[in-house]
């Protein structure tokens, strides 16, 4: 009998090493979350020039999140290591900014605590079922690192308008929506993937 002939799909994603364009996408990303603490630690709220390069270095580490995610699925360089490694690099980033947000007066210190807390248990939930299976990210995952950056970004603006304080707010308050009903789901997801596991194992 002879052997089913390889799938060219799963045989160029096995070619996909470490150092592929999406992952060094990912890593520069990773690279970046220091700097633009940094910089926005240093603000402190004397100068508008340092929050502004801080803003610019956030928003190209956003624009690096979305590239990656095309580059790897346009080329298939689809792979565990880019699966893991770049919903962590963006836990790193979100939570840097909303660290020092607090930190700074700008940002309640619940609203920080409630986004890692989630973000923290959810990467923890990924590394308990790896064995079982990757918990790649939803759509609802997306939109939420979606809403969250855009939050963060108001946040960061220097606009001391008013009504741009609370633009940022509203933002925020269903991006803080949107991250708790996500966390729920990829519990429910990381249930179920381990329970499959465990079944199958028997």
């Amino acid at each position: 009998m002879k052997p089913a002939p390889p799938d060219p799909l799963t045989q160029e994603a096995s070619k996909a090493g470490l150092w592929n364009v999406a992952n060094i996408l990912t890593m520069v990303r990773l690279l970046l979350v220091p700097v633009f603490g940094v910089l926005l630690a240093y603000d402190q709220g004397q100068s508008t020039a340092w929050r502004s390069v801080a803003c610019a270095v956030f928003v190209v580490a956003n624009v690096t999140d979305t590239l990656d995610g095309m580059v790897a699925r346009s080329r298939n360089l689809v792979t565990d290591f880019g699966k893991i490694a770049d919903p962590i690099a963006d836990k790193a980033l979100m939570g840097t900014a909303l660290v020092i947000l607090s930190v700074l007066g700008e940002l309640p210190w619940w609203v920080t605590i409630v986004i890692l807390v989630r973000e923290l248990g959810v990467t923890l939930l990924r590394f308990w079922v790896l064995r079982y299976g990757v918990i790649a990210a939803s759509q609802g995952g997306k939109l939420k690192t979606f809403l969250q950056g855009f939050a963060i970004l108001f946040y960061l603006l220097p606009i001391s308008a008013s009504w741009w304080h609370w633009v940022a707010v509203a933002t925020m308050a269903a991006a803080l929506v949107l991250t708790v009903a996500t966390g729920l789901d990829y519990v429910a997801r990381a249930m179920r993937l381990r329970w499959s596991g465990t079944r199958s194992e028997a």
